[in-house]
């Protein structure tokens, strides 16, 4: 195992969340707003650490399969966290499509690796858009207050909707992708 710059980088996104999940539950009138930092700064190593495995010629089979690991597991708990503080099914249905999609599409990509077709579920154009509207969603839901004159949380409202929008879209495309390989496979 290979603890490069990179990867370092991912397992220190992992360390973040019980730090983001114990924040959460402080009863500090600035906890909303350490939350929504952290979650922004652990979307940026997202960025970061893939970028600079790249420029540096540093990607590894490890840090392949940690990154998208800690992404999700970051989002699955912020997730919870954020419907458990007000559980409605506005914010529930979204939040069980998100994580319900994850868990699908990570098992497509693990199965279709299996009958070495993984390259049929590369992430795509749409994915990224959803990835970036899921961020700004949650950090925006967290923070849960006033920004530059917008209510972070309206605009966390529709861009979450916006992101499981994108996310079905993306999971039909993927999908799509594989159904010739899982029908042949059967």
């Amino acid at each position: 195992m290979d603890l490069n710059l990179p990867t370092n980088l991912t397992l220190i996104r992992i360390a973040m969340i019980p730090v983001l999940v114990l924040m959460f539950y402080m009863p500090w009138k600035a906890s909303d707003a350490i939350c929504a930092f952290i979650f922004v700064a652990a979307a940026c190593t997202d960025w970061l650490d893939g970028y600079l495995a790249r420029r540096m010629n540093q990607v590894t089979k490890f840090g392949a399969f940690l990154d998208p690991v800690a992404d999700k597991l970051m989002v699955a708990v912020v997730l919870v966290l954020i419907v458990q503080a007000e559980p409605s099914a506005y914010l529930a249905i979204p939040a069980a499509v998100i994580i319900g999609r994850e868990i699908t599409i990570a098992s497509l990509r693990e199965w279709m690796a299996e009958l070495g077709l993984r390259n049929k579920v590369e992430v795509s154009w749409v994915g990224k858009v959803k990835t970036f509207a899921q961020m700004t969603a949650i950090a925006g839901l967290l923070f849960n207050g006033e920004l530059f004159g917008l209510s972070t949380r309206i605009v966390g409202y529709v861009l979450l909707y916006t992101a499981v929008i994108l996310t079905l879209w993306s999971m039909v495309n993927y999908l799509r992708a594989a159904l010739p390989s899982l029908m042949e496979h059967r």
